[in-house]
C-alpha cells in the first residue's frame, strides 16, 4: 500500500506543480471486495487468464478478491459447466459458443446479474440459449442476460443482448444514494472504496462554501459523484459522452429526488458549447478514463480557470502529464491515493487543485 501511495506522490512531484500537502492513503479489505468479475468459460469451470497469456486459462471455483454474493453465483455457473459440458469458445480457432460469464453482485443491495457472452458467429446459439433459460429458472441471480460478441473480437459487454430473466439494469447504493446502471455498463467495481472516495470529496468541499456554486461533473458516468455531491451546490451538471450512461444518470437523478442537477450527452472536448463561463463560482470535478482528458478539454479548463478542480485519476502517469499543464495556474492543496484494487498494481487518486 505504501508503494502505491509513493507512486501517486511521485507523479505529483515529478509534474513540477507546487504542492502544499502530503499524499494520504485510504484502503479497506484486501480481499472480498470486487462486485464484478469477468470469467472465461471452459467445459468444466469458469476460468481466469494466466497473467500475460491470453491463451492460457486457470479454472476458478472461488475468487478470493470477489465478495461472498459473487462467489455464490460463481459456484452456480461452475455447476452449469459441470452439468452440461458447454460448447465453449476456442480462443485459438475462434470457434465454439460460450465465451464469458460476467457476474455482478452489488455490495449494498440485493441485486445481482449474470451475463453470458456468446459467440455471435456460432451455429449453436439456439442450443446455448435454451441452456441459459434452464439455468435462469434455478439461479439465485436476479437478472440473466445473453450478450453477443463476434468471434474476431474479445469483449465481455455489448449493446447486442437480450434479457432472459429480470431486467437489463442493476442497482447499487453508495452513501445512501441509489444508482441504477446497465448490466453492460460501467460502475466502480469496489463499492466500499467508492463510498470512501465520494465521502472524501464531500469532506474536501465542506471547507469551501459551495451553496452558491456550480458543479461541473466531467466524465460523470451514471452520476456517482454528481448525484453524491449535488446537495452541496446550487446547481450541478453531469457531462458524459456515453448516451446509455446519461440515460441512467437521468434515471438516478429522478429516483433520488434531486432537483438541482441535470445530465447531458456531450464529448468533453466540446465543453465550450455549455457556456460554463456564465455560471457563478464554477467548480470542476473531472474523472477521465485511463487515457486522460483531451487537450481541448484541458485548454478549456485553463481558460475557464475555476477556483477549484478536483481531479480523480486511475492512471498516475497520465495524472503527471496533465498536472504539468496546470502548474502555471494551479497548486495542489490536497492529494490522496485510494486502493480500489488490492492485490493488483492499480491505484486511484484524488488531487485537489486550487487557482493561484
Amino acid at each position: 500500500i505504501e508503494n502505491k501511495r509513493k507512486l501517486v506522490e511521485n507523479s505529483i512531484k515529478t509534474s513540477g506543480v507546487e504542492t502544499r500537502c502530503e499524499v494520504k492513503i485510504y484502503s479497506k479489505e484486501p480481499y472480498g471486495y470486487r462486485n464484478r468479475m469477468d470469467f472465461a468459460l471452459t467445459d468444466s469451470s469458469p476460468a481466469l487468464r494466466v497473467k500475460g497469456r491470453w491463451d492460457q486459462l486457470v479454472p476458478v471455483c472461488e475468487c478470493p478478491i470477489s465478495n461472498n454474493k459473487l462467489n455464490v453465483l460463481l459456484k452456480e455457473v461452475k455447476d452449469l459447466c459441470d452439468k452440461d459440458r458447454l460448447d465453449v469458445f476456442d480462443m485459438k480457432k475462434h470457434t465454439g459458443t460460450f465465451r464469458y460469464s460476467v457476474i455482478r453482485a452489488p455490495e449494498f443491495t440485493d441485486d445481482s446479474s449474470i451475463s453470458f457472452v456468446l459467440n455471435s458467429d456460432s451455429q449453436k446459439i439456439a442450443d446455448a440459449t435454451e441452456k441459459i433459460k434452464e439455468f435462469a429458472k434455478n439461479t439465485s441471480a436476479e437478472n440473466i442476460v445473453v450478450t453477443f460478441a463476434a468471434s474476431n473480437t474479445d469483449i465481455s459487454a455489448s449493446d447486442d443482448f437480450f434479457v432472459v430473466k429480470g431486467k437489463d439494469k442493476i442497482t447499487e447504493k453508495i452513501l445512501g444514494k441509489t444508482y441504477s446502471f446497465s448490466i453492460q455498463g460501467f460502475m466502480q467495481n469496489n463499492s466500499r472504496m467508492a463510498e470512501e472516495m465520494v465521502g472524501y470529496v464531500k469532506t474536501l468541499l465542506a471547507s469551501h462554501y459551495t451553496k452558491d456554486s456550480f458543479l461541473l461533473d466531467l466524465y460523470g458516468g451514471v452520476g456517482l459523484f454528481g448525484i453524491g455531491l449535488c446537495e452541496m451546490f446550487k446547481e450541478t451538471l453531469i457531462v458524459e459522452s456515453h448516451e446509455g450512461s446519461i440515460e441512467s444518470a437521468k434515471e438516478n437523478i429522478t429516483q433520488n429526488n434531486m432537483m438541482n442537477i441535470d445530465a447531458v450527452v456531450l464529448d468533453a472536448k466540446t465543453l465550450y458549447r455549455l457556456e460554463i463561463e456564465k455560471k457563478k463560482n464554477p467548480i470542476v470535478l473531472t474523472d477521465p478514463p485511463r487515457s486522460g482528458m483531451h487537450p481541448k478539454t484541458i485548454k478549456y479548463l485553463l481558460d475557464l480557470a475555476p477556483e477549484k478542480i478536483i481531479y480523480v485519476s486511475c492512471n498516475p502517469d497520465q495524472l503527471r502529464k496533465e498536472l504539468i499543464q496546470f502548474k502555471k495556474k494551479y497548486i495542489v492543496v490536497s492529494a490522496a491515493a485510494f486502493d480500489l484494487f488490492p492485490q493488483t498494481n492499480h491505484i486511484e487518486s484524488i488531487v485537489e487543485l486550487k487557482l493561484l
